[in-house]
């Protein structure tokens, strides 16, 4: 019987440190990820960049810092105070997040034309203020550079932009960016005007001078060509949040088991059991389950 009892209750430590430990890391990634957002934004606010939310990466990194920190948070109070409620919302929280993930997932697939669609509208959005915003500027530049791709659909994309628009003036007009341009050489300098007046060329001409696939189209092919890569990037996404529901789940149904024993038992046995405990527990004990000094 004092062999059982001492196991669960190596068992029962064991879950809270592992537990304790996850909801930490977590914690502390959303605090990491949430200041380098707050930073990102104060210095888009620095530059007056475009003012179209979605477009910034910033508002991104501070949305997804503040849910990593207040749920991490949530995990890690109600395993310091083996409170069931916390415990409850931090695991299903998790899991919502889990299945919205995996939902999302299946969605794009089985509604991949119309994802790409809404992808390539939204790219469209970007390029109408292209040196407006130099965070998406950036993102897009070293896209069509990274994937050999120019615009979302195709190269024509650019029509959108008040000065590559083929009825604009300057130099820039019916023109596209030095980045959709083929590179020849590694190290090759660059002719900042090599897309001059490509607009006005049919996509075979086009074809000699640009990449005039879109990016959106370049990342698709990408994502079949190294599929492997995205199935491991599926598992350290995933994994580590199924982790923390099936954790969380044993170490709630290990504490709702111990309180359930502790309400079945007699008020004298309480009261000896809890005279026992605090005779036993040392300050470390009282700080491990979060209690006061009395």
């Amino acid at each position: 019987m004092a062999g059982s009892c001492s196991s669960q209750r190596f068992g029962y430590a064991v879950l809270k440190f592992i537990l304790f430990s996850y909801a930490c890391v977590f914690w502390l990634i959303g605090t990491f990820i949430l200041a380098i957002g707050i930073y990102a934004e104060a210095e888009r606010l620095r530059f007056k960049t475009l003012n179209a939310l979605f477009l910034a990466p910033s508002i991104i990194l501070i949305l997804l810092g503040i849910l990593m920190f207040v749920v991490s948070f949530i995990g890690v109070l109600g395993s310091l105070r083996d409170n069931l409620t916390l415990l409850n919302v931090f695991m299903y929280t998790l899991l919502a997040c889990l299945i919205l993930e995996l939902l999302g997932g299946v969605l794009g697939l089985a509604f991949r034309d119309k994802t790409l669609d809404l992808v390539n509208k939204n790219i469209r959005k970007g390029i109408e203020n292209y040196y407006d915003d130099l965070d998406f500027k950036n993102i897009l530049d070293f896209v069509q550079k990274k994937f050999q791709c120019c615009g979302g659909e195709d190269f024509k994309d650019w029509e959108v932009n008040v000065y590559h628009k083929c009825s604009g003036r300057g130099p820039l007009a019916c023109g596209v960016p030095y980045t959709c341009c083929i590179m020849t050489q590694p190290n090759e300098v660059v002719n900042t005007l090599c897309g001059h007046h490509i607009l006005n060329e049919t996509r075979q001409d086009a074809m000699k001078v640009i990449h005039v696939r879109g990016c959106s189209h370049a990342f698709v092919h990408w994502m079949e060509d190294n599929y492997k890569k995205m199935a491991i990037l599926l598992l350290v996404i995933l994994l580590p949040q199924f982790f923390g529901v099936l954790i969380t789940w044993l170490y709630r149904n290990r504490v709702s088991d111990i309180k359930s024993e502790w309400d079945q038992q007699s008020n004298d046995m309480k009261e000896q059991l809890t005279h026992n405990a605090n005779v036993k527990r040392g300050r470390i004990s009282k700080w491990y389950k979060c209690m006061p000094d009395k």
